[in-house]
């Protein structure tokens, strides 16, 4: 999930921000100086480099997005089966869901579309994530789907579910969205299907880039059977995005996962990152790279 408005950041920070590289203690100062071929632009080692090419060149991300969206499929039909199935909790939810059409609530990015060719690019030039490199990256319409997200979208369409895709993808970046999902075949029953970072829901206060109230959105008016995304904020809300909070919010709710919550991976950006240096981007990349370096275990 991207953020599309950078002050959102200090709320779940799903910003793709790489950070500088040093060597580590006692390396080789070698190993930072091996030559780049003729021609080649200069930049420095960037600590996203390895989950880029993870997710765009490893046969382990396949398999493990593949064995996440083959593993829901199967559970479709007794999610339908059963009335009181739901995948949103209690205190997120309006309206009872029993009788309601079905429907499942997706995350978008390194969800369902695979934006790894843009982190690419900001490693490859040095660079960070900003919205006007994004908001580009997003009108060229060019970013593939994740591995098994579209056997599995068709599945559920021809049972009759809809799909909600739920993004913190600006609303002004709506109609090249939407043009990239159907141009992969993937299902949009209509514009309301896609509900936006800056989605107007009445009774209702959104903070920042969270996702409550859009989901409400969502439980008002279908069943969800399944909510799908690659980052803890897409399932629940976070209400402070700490490690410990993070961590009790998760065993609240594990026995969830692999049933109505389903995670991808997505190694490259999340709130995960910022829980370990305060929520704060301001930082320059090396202090928010020390902090990162100090919360590393080594051994108990």
């Amino acid at each position: 999930m991207r953020q599309s408005l950078l002050f959102t950041a200090l709320f779940t920070a799903a910003l793709g921000l790489s950070a500088c590289r040093t060597l580590p203690e006692g390396a080789s100062a070698n190993a930072a100086s091996v030559e780049a071929p003729p021609g080649a632009a200069t930049v420095a080692a960037d600590d996203n480099l390895n989950a880029v090419l993870w997710v765009q060149r490893s046969v382990e991300y396949r398999a493990t997005a593949e064995t996440v969206y083959r593993a829901a499929s199967d559970r479709l039909d007794a999610a339908l089966k059963d009335p009181d199935w739901d995948a949103l909790v209690p205190d997120e939810r309006a309206t009872p869901a029993r009788g309601l059409p079905p429907a499942i609530v997706l995350d978008l990015d390194e969800t369902v579309l695979d934006n790894s060719p843009y982190q690419a690019r900001l490693v490859r030039e040095g660079n960070e994530y900003n919205e006007v490199t994004w908001d580009a990256w997003v009108r060229e319409e060019k970013a593939q789907p994740v591995p098994g997200v579209v056997e599995f979208a068709r599945a559920a369409q021809v049972r009759g579910i809809t799909l909600i895709y739920i993004s913190n993808r600006a609303e002004h970046l709506i109609a090249p969205t939407l043009a990239n999902l159907r141009a992969l075949g993937l299902p949009v029953k209509d514009d309301s299907v896609f509900l936006g970072l800056g989605t107007f829901v009445a009774d209702c206060e959104q903070e920042g880039s969270e996702k409550l109230c859009r989901r409400q959105l969502a439980g008002r008016s279908y069943r969800v059977l399944m909510q799908f995304g690659d980052q803890l904020g897409d399932f629940a809300q976070i209400l402070a995005n700490t490690p410990e909070a993070r961590a009790a919010l998760q065993e609240q709710h594990r026995g969830w996962f692999g049933q109505r919550w389903w995670m991808l991976p997505n190694p490259t950006y999340g709130s995960w990152e910022p829980a370990v240096f305060n929520n704060d981007w301001r930082q320059p990349r090396e202090q928010r790279r020390a902090l990162k370096r100090d919360a590393l275990r080594i051994a108990e």
